[in-house]
């Protein structure tokens, strides 16, 4: 067990017991132009995420020892690069417990590479402090909904005066539906905001994370004081109908 460096570049760490899957996905991240380091156990890879500052991290969620889960658990407390988590289980649960930790999106093995890279791709478009593109422009980066305030240039969410901390997707999500008090946005609508055009995936994705800052919010689906979902249609933030 341990960790291995490959070629210069972006910085990518593959977290992964299955050695022979862990060195093929590192090579097409290699031949992408990432430093890739090679990790086999979770307790490793902490130590080596904290040494390289990843740019995106792809991460097992079965590790043996420190899983995946609680991998991505700590990095998030020193790190908000990109968690894509691998699953070698379908089921929803798995899903959910690896993005409740701050993973950003997630595959079920098998899996195609070429699949994998361009999910890579999607993530690393999103540049770590890139303001949610709005058509007008508005006149101020600062978005108030009762007692939430989003300052999207600053990337600073605060509730009742307290900061609260989200990991960049779940931020960006909630920054798309302030862009646009009012709006409502479907499943695919916030996908191509928040990932862009080129993602591909389970659009459900979309629930797990408005769950997840709906948590962080002190907000819920049963009393909606930010986050209205809108029957059969998607999400909104503010008034509307």
């Amino acid at each position: 067990m341990g960790c291995v460096s490959i070629s210069v570049g972006r910085r990518a760490v593959v977290v992964d017991d299955e050695e022979p899957l862990a060195r093929l996905v590192a090579g097409y991240l290699e031949r992408d132009g990432f430093e890739v380091h090679v990790c086999f156990d979770g307790a490793r890879a902490l130590e080596v995420l904290r040494e390289v500052d990843p740019d995106i991290v792809v991460l097992d969620l079965g590790l043996p020892g420190v899983d995946g889960v609680e991998v991505c658990r700590q990095l998030r407390t020193f790190s908000d690069c990109y968690v894509l988590m691998l699953t070698a289980r379908a089921e929803e649960v798995d899903t959910l417990i690896g993005l409740s930790v701050g993973a950003d999106d997630y595959m079920t093995k098998p899996f195609s590479p070429r699949e994998l890279m361009a999910r890579v791709g999607v993530l690393l478009r999103r540049p770590r402090s890139a303001p949610v593109p709005t058509d007008p422009p508005p006149a101020t980066t600062v978005t108030t909904v009762g007692s939430l305030t989003l300052d999207a240039a600053a990337r600073e969410v605060h509730v009742d005066g307290e900061p609260v901390a989200l990991t960049r997707t779940e931020f960006d999500v909630l920054a798309a539906l302030a862009a646009r008090p009012g709006m409502v946005f479907s499943r695919p609508a916030l996908i191509e905001a928040v990932w862009g055009p080129g993602w591909v995936g389970d659009e459900h994705l979309v629930d797990v994370h408005v769950l997840h800052v709906r948590q962080k919010l002190g907000d819920s689906a049963e009393a909606q004081r930010f986050i209205r979902t809108v029957r059969g249609v998607g999400y909104r933030i503010g008034p509307g109908q």
